[in-house]
């Protein structure tokens, strides 16, 4: 059981870490094959924030650990909106962008709103897989399309100012490219292996430990970068970050986990995880949404209200565990 918490630390740690390197390197390598900054942000860097729930997920179908996989997606959602949004909301008020109110977040609860129909039925097939992945293409084809439409929008100014300054030089950026690509798939191998056991040895789903440890850990990418983009004031960018982290998850992730293998979803996947997290969505459109003169904003009581719900939803993974493990 030691080995196997040391295995998740160790995993997770190393997963963070070779995630942020192969960025780094990607990025860098992009630049010096002359890719536009818009897309560098948006393919290389969006793709890295995610990297550690795609890793994870993946291997963990690949395994055929499906718990893990669905956890670990819908699991970062759930922290991404309840944990991040409400730290840092609890912090700084977050203002909202009108964009994100009538575009983004709409389409994220569609997407959501697809998930639940998806696991209905209790599996997510390669069908399934191959739709959401499609859709998850065709947003990615339009944001790309818009965002080269406006080249002066401020979130591609920052991405050119945050990642594009001081590039390193190739060789440097291709040795990171690999070696954090390696890492990412050892660091995985090491935080699935882990968590299955745990979850093996006490008799609980592996979903569960998907839901929390993992989806938590894999989470931290979003979390630094929110955090980041507060403290320089660039709220559009904190809560653009866990939109498109959400987008990602539920199509890329999700998607690619069930293509290589099909997923099972047992009953409180929808019940319970997905329910929480469409309502999640839908209270935080709600909070976003400007009304009666009040400014479309998170302020710190609702940021407040966020962290609490997801205490208790944690407190609630963790007493089924320990009932299971009686």
């Amino acid at each position: 059981m030691l080995l196997a918490i040391a295995a998740i630390i160790v995993g997770l740690v190393v997963l963070v870490w070779s995630a942020d390197r192969f960025v780094e390197g990607a990025s860098a390598a992009a630049v010096h094959g002359g890719m536009p900054p818009l897309l560098i942000g948006m393919l290389i860097i969006g793709f890295g924030t995610s990297a550690p729930e795609l890793s994870v997920s993946a291997l963990s179908s690949l395994q055929g650990n499906s718990g893990i996989a669905l956890g670990n997606a819908w699991g970062s959602n759930i922290t991404n909106i309840a944990l991040i949004i409400g730290l840092v909301a609890l912090i700084s008020p977050i203002s909202v962008h009108g964009q994100v109110v009538r575009r983004e977040l709409p389409i994220l609860l569609g997407i959501t709103a697809l998930a639940g129909w998806q696991v209905y039925d209790g599996d997510l097939s390669r069908v399934d897989g191959i739709v959401l992945l499609v859709v998850f293409a065709l947003l990615l084809a339009l944001s790309i399309r818009d965002g080269m439409r406006s080249r002066d929008d401020v979130v591609a100014d920052e991405i050119r100012k945050q990642y594009l300054a001081d590039t390193m030089p190739l060789g440097k950026a291709i040795m990171w490219l690999v070696l954090g690509l390696i890492l990412l798939i050892v660091s995985s191998r090491l935080l699935v292996w882990g968590s299955v056991f745990i979850a093996s040895d006490l008799g609980i789903n592996d979903m569960i430990i998907g839901l929390t440890i993992v989806a938590i850990g894999t989470s931290l990418p979003e979390l630094a970068s929110s955090l980041a983009a507060i403290r320089k004031n660039e709220h559009d960018l904190a809560l653009g970050n866990i939109i498109g982290s959400g987008l990602f998850n539920t199509l890329g992730v999700v998607g690619l986990a069930a293509v290589i293998n099909p997923l099972v979803a047992p009953p409180e996947a929808l019940t319970r995880d997905w329910a929480l997290m469409a309502g999640l969505t839908v209270a935080l459109l709600l909070m976003c949404i400007a009304w009666r003169g009040r400014p479309g904003r998170i302020n710190r009581v609702e940021g407040a209200g966020l962290l609490t719900v997801f205490c208790g939803y944690t407190g609630l993974l963790v007493w089924t565990a320990m009932a299971a493990a009686a």
